[in-house]
């Protein structure tokens, strides 16, 4: 177990992942990692943020359990905020 990450063992999770190994989808505003059933996993930066490490499968009732470290969120979470409809708007650089 590395120190200083969160790690907690999830008896239902289908598998741990690291947010680095995660894709950014800026459509949905949400880190994602391909599910078996065909879907995506997705965990969004809101979640992150409030201690989160569940990522969940909108199609099939599968989790992931997503490992970080809570000190690198602001460089792993791409600038930007969701605006009235709830869609992700990047920064302007």
């Amino acid at each position: 177990s590395t120190p200083g990450r969160f790690r907690r063992t999830m008896g239902g999770a289908y598998d741990e992942i690291d947010l680095e190994d995660m894709d950014w989808n800026s459509e949905l505003g949400a880190f994602t990692y391909q599910c078996p059933c065909g879907d995506l996993f997705q965990i969004t930066p809101e979640e992150l943020r409030a201690g989160e490490e569940v990522g969940h499968c909108p199609s099939c009732s599968l989790v992931i359990t997503v490992v970080y470290d809570p000190d690198e969120l602001k460089e792993l979470i791409p600038a930007g905020n969701r605006d009235e409809s709830g869609r992700w708007v990047e920064a302007e650089e």
